[in-house]
């Protein structure tokens, strides 16, 4: 009798689950497969020396290391350019649209050149106004990194670069600049500092 009692209980209960052999089917294995072979034949026969259109028109001598002029030959501007300001202000002194100003075209640039220099010695913080558009970013300090003849150097380069058409600045204007604030030691306050020294 027990035994008849067990074995219908056992009866009513189901079966322990358990997996089912489920292969992947062919159609899938099948696409898969010629989705693989088409990657490795497009990576294979892809024209590998694209048009430097499709980039952003850097060249290779746009990565150049700046190098003070060998002997006391003049050091050139766009090669301290290259070193120092590509990355913000971009190969076409463009810029980069909210984040970094433009050089092309500004009014910083292009005005007095003092202002200018003032701007690479000491660096700015705060809100700055260039072309119409406010900029909240900062700019590095290069009185301790640039020599007087490297920045006039640089600062020449951009002011007769990227369309604009302002007039060479002297290493004897950088030295002059410097020995006027030789005693500041924090950036410029964008426009509040800046607008009183155009």
């Amino acid at each position: 009798m027990p035994d008849n009692i067990e074995t219908r209980a056992q009866q009513r209960e189901m079966p322990e689950p358990y997996e089912s052999n489920r292969p992947i089917p062919w159609a899938v294995i099948l696409v898969v497969a010629a989705v693989f072979v088409w990657a490795i034949g497009y990576i294979w026969f892809t024209y590998r020396d694209a048009p430097s259109a499709f980039g952003d028109h850097r060249i290779a001598a746009d990565f150049a290391v700046a190098a003070p002029g060998k002997l006391g030959g003049a050091i050139d501007g766009g090669q301290v350019y290259t070193s120092h300001c590509i990355a913000c202000h971009q190969a076409t002194g463009q810029g980069l649209p909210g984040v970094f100003p433009p050089l092309a075209g500004s009014e910083w640039v292009n005005g007095k050149a003092s202002t200018a220099i003032q701007i690479v010695l000491h660096g700015i913080h705060g809100s700055l106004t260039v072309k119409g558009s406010v900029y909240k970013g900062q700019m590095p300090t290069f009185k301790d990194q640039l020599g007087d003849a490297e920045i006039a150097a640089v600062l020449s380069h951009v002011r007769a670069s990227f369309g604009n058409s302002a007039g060479r600045i002297t290493a004897g204007q950088v030295k002059a600049e410097r020995a006027k604030t030789k005693n500041q030691d924090k950036p410029w306050n964008g426009d509040a500092d800046l607008d009183k020294l155009k």
